[in-house]
């Protein structure tokens, strides 16, 4: 195996790591992570359907990711949920900064995926 390859790997296992974590510990203390949703988006459907129903999705997108199949997808769609985060809660910037820098690695993994998806259709 080389580098590459290695690189692959922990930024495939980084990156499923922070879209696995909020969904288990929205688990035992939802009221701690449904704060994160803009105001204009709560309201529409109940809070924790809203915040369950996002954990789904991130879970799928890790899950997606880590399987190592067409990451091209899944890596992009995570960089525009990261950023879309950081966007949206412009406010907790001191605390969701650090999505940027998760961003900044789902991107890469698209960017090293790229080619083989292009190849893939």
């Amino acid at each position: 195996m080389n580098t590459r390859n290695y690189a692959d790997i922990v930024l495939r296992v980084g990156v499923a790591f922070a879209f696995l974590y909020p969904p288990f510990a929205a688990i035992s203390d939802p009221y701690s992570w449904i704060g994160y949703f803009p105001p204009f988006v709560q309201g529409i459907v109940p809070d924790l359907v809203l915040l369950h129903g996002f954990g789904i999705i991130g879970v799928a997108l890790a899950l997606w990711i880590l399987s190592g199949w067409k990451v091209f997808y899944p890596a992009l769609a995570a960089t525009a949920m990261l950023v879309l985060i950081v966007v949206l809660n412009g406010a907790q910037f001191d605390i969701v900064f650090r999505d940027l820098s998760i961003a900044a690695g789902t991107l890469a993994l698209a960017l090293f995926h790229a080619r083989d998806s292009m190849r893939d259709t």
